[in-house]
């Protein structure tokens, strides 16, 4: 079992991998093929109401950092990606609330990016009015469109929506109760509880991540992971799941793409059938959507009900360190396998997954809600990697090893001794 754990680790972290990239395209002759996937669509919706005005980000404004930062991940935007950039409080300078708290426009439409022309409607902004985050977050959605891949806003705002309603978390709840395939990410720019509060809310409605930017560095850095992220979306939403603290009542999955939460140091348990002549194959991706201490880790295992380990995944580094991974394999070919039952009558065997982590939160990090957990589960056809050598089948190469070994030290040690009693009588 160590032999074959060890054997197929380069493939294991080949399968976690892959899942991050997105679901594999289908063979070449298949008639029932899809279409390729959509390009990745990003929307990015900036706070530019009169708070952002505060220097106390590095000793700039919140919205020149903000500009800085929109200036560079245009600059490293992947060629394939469709970018829109949507602006609230940008334009009314008044004191009319109503007609402030409607003041969100759309200043780059989603598309293939005109570099120039995306940083040169970002370096013109002002901060100046009210702070309809609701508001623009449906407006985002519906430049963003629907279609067969998941689509991302990521919103950068310093202050709660003033505007309410439309609350920014109902309208979040919204969009996700409509199967909209959105994502919300959110980064906030002040350490203010309320505005915290308000942008995980949004985040989770939707499935996203809340990050707390405190440097021009930091919120550079997030937006260009979460931009990346819109990448590694499949084609298919994936499925609200949620795991159970033991197998026996755990949710049983079929093959596909699941989406739950897990709080630190916790461990949350699925179940898979596989059938005899089959082989499971699983990965797990865990977001670090929050502060955490340097020393973290996910671990992705297979358990048989009674609590036998099967076999466990493996780390598998994605490039990008918001993001933590596993993978596994198993087949029953990897355990002796008992006398077959009759033609027809085999039956499913449950496999026990367990999703643990050991992550840590530094002080003041929000423990709640969970860490957002993507896993992709998929039963084919066993096809197990070849078994790495072994003295079972290499005695005679061993044995051939050894007679050389001591021909070469018979011969070493006669040309050692000659080559002495030459020297002595010279």
């Amino acid at each position: 079992m160590i032999n074959k754990r060890r054997s197929t680790a380069v493939l294991l972290g080949l399968l976690a991998t892959a899942a991050l990239i997105g679901t594999p395209p289908a063979a070449a002759d298949d008639e029932t093929a899809e279409p390729p996937a959509e390009p990745p669509k990003v929307e990015l919706v900036l706070d530019v109401s009169g708070s952002m005005r505060a220097r106390d980000i590095d000793g700039r404004s919140r919205i020149s950092v903000a500009q800085q930062a929109f200036n560079e991940v245009v600059d490293a935007l992947p060629d394939e990606t469709q970018l829109g950039i949507r602006v609230l409080g940008a334009t009314y300078r008044g004191k009319d609330k109503k007609q402030g708290c409607l003041d969100t426009q759309q200043i780059v439409p989603v598309g293939l990016v005109d570099r120039t022309q995306a940083k040169a409607a970002v370096a013109t902004l002002r901060p100046t009015g009210f702070t309809p985050v609701g508001l623009a977050l449906r407006s985002a959605a519906q430049d963003l469109g629907t279609g067969s891949t998941a689509r991302r806003i990521v919103l950068i705002t310093d202050g709660e929506d003033t505007c309410a309603p439309p609350d920014p978390c109902e309208v979040a709840r919204e969009l996700a109760a409509q199967g909209t395939r959105l994502v919300v990410d959110t980064l906030g720019l002040a350490p203010d509880e309320k505005v915290r509060r308000q942008l995980l809310c949004i985040a989770g409605a939707t499935g996203g991540t809340y990050t707390a930017a405190q440097s021009a560095d930091e919120l550079t850095g997030r937006i260009k992971q979460l931009v990346d992220r819109a990448r590694d979306t499949y084609t298919a939403t994936p499925t609200v799941v949620g795991g159970s603290a033991g197998c026996d009542n755990a949710p049983l999955l079929a093959p596909g793409v699941y989406t739950d939460r897990e709080a630190f140091a916790e461990h949350r348990w699925y179940r898979v059938p596989v059938r005899p002549g089959q082989e499971l194959r699983a990965s797990v991706s865990v977001a670090l959507d929050r502060p955490v201490n340097p020393d973290y880790g996910v671990l992705l295992r297979a358990t048989a009900p009674d609590g036998r380990e099967l076999v466990r995944g493996v780390d598998a580094g994605s490039g990008r360190t918001d993001v933590v991974s596993a993978g596994l394999r198993w087949s029953a070919a990897e355990e002796a396998s008992p006398a077959p039952a009759p033609s027809g009558a085999q039956p499913a065997r449950t496999v026990c997954l367990v999703v643990s982590n050991s992550f840590a939160p530094r002080p003041g990090t929000q423990a709640t809600p969970g860490m957002p957990v993507e896993l992709t589960v998929d039963v084919v056809a066993a096809s197990p990697a070849p078994d790495g050598p072994d003295l079972g089948r290499g005695w005679a190469l061993l044995l051939l090893l050894t007679l050389a070994g001591l021909v070469t030290g018979l011969v070493a040690g006669l040309l050692t001794r000659w080559w002495v009693a030459t020297w002595r009588e010279n």
